[in-house]
C-alpha cells in the first residue's frame, strides 16, 4: 500500500495540473464541448465579423451540439486577421484588455493578439504548465534570451517561470558575450530562446574561452519560435550538455504554451484550452488522428479574442493515444514544415527540416546553413551552404565534405542537390528566428 502510494505521489508531481493533465479523454472532450459552445455563442453575439461568418457558413450557436460540428464553422486565416486588423475580431470592449502582443508584420499587416485578464491568467498556468513539465522548479534561475517587445515569446516564458518561482534574467535578445558572462554569474540553469541563437551562443563561449559543457551550470534548454529537427536538438543537447524541449504557439492562439513537451518528448496539446484539427490543407476537410495534415486550432477559453478555427499553415499529425508519462492530453508530432515552406523542386516536395536533417547527420557539420532557392524559367533550383565546425575546417578535404552531405540528402529526398561548404562565420547570424532560405 505504502509503495502504491508513493509511485502515486510521484507522478502527480510530476504534473502542474494533475486534474486536467491526466483527465480521462472523454472527460475531456465534455469540457471541451461545453467551453467550444460558449466560446462560439459568445462570438456570435458580441462581434459583428464573426456573426457575418457564421451566417455566411449556415451555421448558429445552437447547431454546435458535439465536437463534430466544429467543422460546420468557417476557417479562420491570417489574411482575415490582417483584412480585420488591429480590434475587428475583438469580442469585449478596448477597456477590458490589460495587455496586447503582435506578430513582426514582416510579411504584411501584423497579426494583433489583445488579452483580458482572464486571458492572461490562462496565459500564465499553460506556461507554467508547459515549463514544469520541462522540469523547471522554484530553484531554477532561466535565462529569458527570447526579444522582449510585442513578441509573445519572452513574456510567455517571463510569466511560466514566475508562477512557478522561478528566478528569471529578462535579458533579452542579443549582446552575446554579455549574455556569456551572465550566464556564468548568475549560475544559469535553464536558457529559452530560438535554437539557432542557442548554437550561436555556445560558439561565442568558446571564442571566450569557456567549455559550454563544463564552465556552465545550465541544464534546461527551452527552444521554440522556428522549425528545427531531431538532430538539430541533439546538436544542442551535446554542445551544452543540457535536456532541449521544445515549445510550440502562436500569437493567433495565445503565444508559446499551446503545447506541453513532457518528460518523453511528447508534445501534448494544452486541450482543456485549445481544440485541435488536423485538415487536408488542399481541400480543408479533416482528417482522421493519426493523418498527416495542417493544424488548425480553436480556442476554448479566449475572452478578448477567440481564435475559432485558425488555420496555422504548420504541418504535423495528431493523435488521441496514451503516453507512458501519465498525461492524457492529445499528442501533437513535430512540426514538419509549413505549407508556404513547402518547396517543389525537379518535381519532388520537399521540407526545409528535411534537409537540416540530413545536414545535421553528418559529422563535421555545424547548425550553420542556408538553402538558396532560384527560379529557373517553371522551375525551382536549390542549392546549400554550409559551414563546417572549426575542427573540420581545419582538416581540410571539405570536397569530401560536401560530397557526404550531398548523399545524405539524396538519401533523404532521392533528389541531387549541390552543396557549397563555406569557411566558418561566413553566413550571418541572427539573433532571433534564422534565415534559412534566401531566394536569388
Amino acid at each position: 500500500m505504502l509503495s502504491f502510494l508513493y509511485c502515486y505521489c510521484i507522478s502527480i508531481m510530476d504534473f502542474w495540473s494533475p486534474d486536467i493533465e491526466a483527465m480521462p479523454l472523454d472527460e475531456l472532450k465534455e469540457l471541451q464541448l461545453r467551453r467550444l459552445q460558449k466560446t462560439v455563442r459568445r462570438a456570435y453575439d458580441t462581434n459583428e465579423a464573426y456573426h457575418r461568418l457564421f451566417k455566411e457558413a449556415g451555421v448558429a450557436p445552437g447547431d454546435i451540439r458535439s465536437l463534430d460540428d466544429l467543422a460546420r464553422l468557417p476557417f479562420l486565416t491570417k489574411d482575415d486577421l490582417r483584412h480585420y486588423y488591429p480590434f475587428g475580431l475583438l469580442c469585449v470592449e478596448t477597456d477590458d484588455c490589460v495587455e496586447l502582443h503582435a506578430s513582426s508584420g514582416t510579411t504584411g499587416t501584423p497579426v494583433v493578439g489583445p488579452y483580458t485578464r482572464g486571458d492572461v491568467e490562462v496565459w500564465t498556468e499553460v506556461m507554467a504548465r508547459a515549463l514544469w513539465a520541462n522540469g523547471m522548479r522554484q530553484s531554477d534561475v532561466l535565462q529569458n534570451a527570447y526579444g522582449y517587445g510585442l513578441f509573445t515569446g519572452a513574456h510567455g516564458f517571463e510569466k511560466g517561470a514566475q508562477r512557478i518561482g522561478a528566478l528569471v534574467v529578462p535579458i533579452g535578445s542579443g549582446n552575446t558575450r554579455r549574455q556569456i558572462t551572465l550566464m556564468k554569474d548568475f549560475g544559469t540553469t535553464a536558457l529559452s530562446c530560438t535554437p539557432s541563437y542557442s548554437l550561436y551562443m555556445a560558439e561565442v563561449a568558446r571564442e571566450m574561452g569557456f567549455d559550454p559543457r563544463e564552465d556552465f551550470r545550465l541544464r534546461l534548454g527551452l527552444f521554440g519560435a522556428e522549425a528545427w529537427s531531431d538532430e538539430m536538438r541533439a546538436k544542442i543537447e551535446e554542445e551544452w550538455g543540457i535536456v532541449a524541449h521544445e515549445h510550440y504557439g502562436l500569437t493567433e492562439i495565445i503565444g508559446p504554451g499551446v503545447v506541453t513537451e513532457c518528460s518523453h518528448k511528447r508534445l501534448h496539446v494544452n486541450a482543456d484550452h485549445f481544440v485541435t484539427e488536423i485538415i487536408d490543407p488542399q481541400t480543408g476537410e479533416q482528417l482522421p488522428p493519426g493523418e498527416e495534415g495542417e493544424l488548425v486550432f480553436t480556442t476554448v477559453t479566449k475572452e478578448a479574442f477567440p481564435a475559432i478555427r485558425f488555420r496555422t499553415g504548420d504541418i504535423a499529425r495528431y493523435s488521441e493515444e496514451p503516453c507512458a508519462c501519465g498525461r492524457t492530453l492529445p499528442v501533437q508530432s513535430r512540426i514538419k514544415g509549413r505549407s508556404d515552406d513547402m518547396m517543389k523542386i525537379k518535381g519532388v516536395i520537399v521540407f526545409p527540416s528535411q534537409i537540416e536533417a540530413a545536414i545535421m547527420a553528418v559529422e563535421g557539420t555545424s547548425g550553420n546553413y542556408q538553402l538558396v532557392k532560384r527560379k529557373q524559367r517553371e522551375m525551382n533550383s536549390l542549392s546549400i551552404k554550409i559551414e563546417p565546425t572549426e575542427e573540420r575546417h581545419a582538416q581540410g578535404h571539405l570536397d569530401d565534405l560536401a560530397q557526404k552531405i550531398e548523399e545524405e540528402v539524396y538519401a533523404v529526398l532521392n533528389l541531387h542537390i549541390p552543396v557549397e561548404v563555406v569557411p566558418p562565420n561566413t553566413i550571418p547570424r541572427s539573433l532571433g528566428k534564422a534565415k534559412r532560405v534566401v531566394e536569388e
